[in-house]
């Protein structure tokens, strides 16, 4: 049997935390139709209204935007909804890896960034969200539905008339792509393009012009039709025998490791690498403590949004391994370019921290100070957001690292086959 997405009671969180997954769930998914409470008036009947309750019932609370240009009316009528709380982020990347984080935990994400200048840049995390099965919802404010076949120069554009570059760009790193430009088919295309995201398991593209969100609509009046999913049924048998088979491995085995792939996905899974996604982490998770880790070259790309961490009163614990450098790069090829500048890292939290909110930070040389600052973090800071910078030696690596490089190196290498 179908199952249904649809109710908006049955996506609110249960214990009044943002991002709280209801009764323990990761995806809504239940049996019920939409409530009649949905209906709305005339002058309510909005396209930015009518996105914003489908993205309640597919299970979203929380959307990571950056405001621009392109995408502030429609800004508005999203955080008009009362199941939807905005998460300014510092920039687009940021937006989609928290949107990534989100989605890892709640089953499905969604971000919303402003045309080309912003779709352009939050393109890398829609690519990893899509090489890793996420259903990431992508929206963009789009141009003004009178631009489209005019020839027209835009700002925050390349400077060419024709507005497709960014839609193809997103074909390659999207399951669906909606391009809505006028307010007849918006209704279907915005539901096809987030059951679609529901059903691959990957993200979508929805772009929405930007004089069209506030617009009343006729179709945007009626109950929507709940989203229907057919479920995914394992194979028991197949399943059990891959159970015993793995339990006869491990048992013999001195010192079992099991590493969970990326299709591997539990109810409060992995954590991602970096700030932005351990943000829509952290707030998809509220009720667990949410523990980081990530490289100094890494943390200099995503450092913003510590601020947008402090800001929701996050209560991550970081920790930065400084090491000077880019550490795996150099075990594959070193060079100059490897090196980065070193930064006060503490500091830079410190003063993004700025005495508003909750925030504790230590830099650790020893083991001893690592102990102490864990103890620290986890007892008398743990309302906190707390950073503690862990500083090692640049060359400080595992055996099994440096074997890695080595064979990565030799298969970059490797010359041209002959023609």
């Amino acid at each position: 049997m179908d199952t249904k997405i649809g109710s908006i009671d049955a996506c609110k969180p249960t214990n009044g935390d943002v991002g709280s997954p209801p009764s323990g769930a990761v995806a809504t998914i239940h049996d019920s139709a939409p409530s009649s409470a949905l209906s709305v008036g005339s002058s309510e009947a909005t396209l930015g209204r009518h996105l914003a309750r489908r993205l309640v019932q597919a299970g979203v609370t929380d959307i990571f935007s950056v405001p621009g240009d392109f995408n502030l009316t429609l800004l508005d009528h999203l955080i008009a909804e009362p199941e939807l709380k905005n998460i300014g982020c510092c920039n687009e990347l940021n937006a989609g890896y928290a949107a990534d984080g989100y989605a890892r935990s709640r089953g499905v994400g969604a971000c919303v960034v402003t045309f080309t200048v912003g779709g352009l840049s939050v393109l890398n995390a829609i690519a990893g969200a899509y090489s890793e099965n996420l259903p990431v919802i992508c929206i963009v404010g789009g141009p003004n539905s009178n631009d489209f076949g005019t020839n027209r120069i835009l700002h925050h554009t390349i400077g060419l008339p024709d507005f497709s570059q960014e839609l193809r760009c997103f074909q390659t790193v999207t399951c669906h792509q909606a391009v809505v430009n006028n307010l007849e088919d918006a209704h279907e295309q915005i539901d096809k393009a987030i059951s679609t995201a529901l059903k691959e398991s990957k993200p979508v593209y929805i772009s929405i012009s930007c004089n069209l969100a506030a617009t009343p609509h006729p179709t945007f009046i009626r109950d929507p039709v709940p989203f229907s999913l057919t479920p995914r049924l394992s194979n028991k048998m197949g399943l059990e025998a891959a159970v015993e088979a793995t339990l006869e491995f491990l048992n013999k085995a001195v010192k079992p490791v099991m590493v969970g792939g990326v299709k591997l996905r539990m109810q409060y899974g992995s954590i991602g690498w970096s700030v932005g996604a351990t943000l829509g982490y952290a707030q998809a998770v509220p009720e667990k403590r949410v523990l980081a880790f990530i490289g100094d070259g890494s943390f200099q790309v995503t450092a913003q949004d510590v601020s947008t961490m402090l800001r929701n009163g996050q209560k991550t614990i970081i920790f930065l391994i400084n090491n000077g450098g880019y550490t795996i790069e150099v075990e594959i090829h070193d060079g100059p370019y490897n090196v980065i500048k070193n930064w006060n890292y503490t500091g830079l939290v410190d003063a993004i921290h700025n005495g508003e909110g909750k925030c504790w930070t230590a830099k650790v040389r020893y083991e001893e100070e690592l102990v102490e600052a864990i103890k620290t973090a986890t007892t008398e800071k743990k309302d906190s957001l707390c950073f503690i910078e862990v500083i090692v030696h640049k060359d400080d690596t595992s055996k099994e690292l440096l074997e890695w490089g080595s064979r990565v190196a030799a298969a970059n290498g490797r010359p041209p086959n002959p023609q």
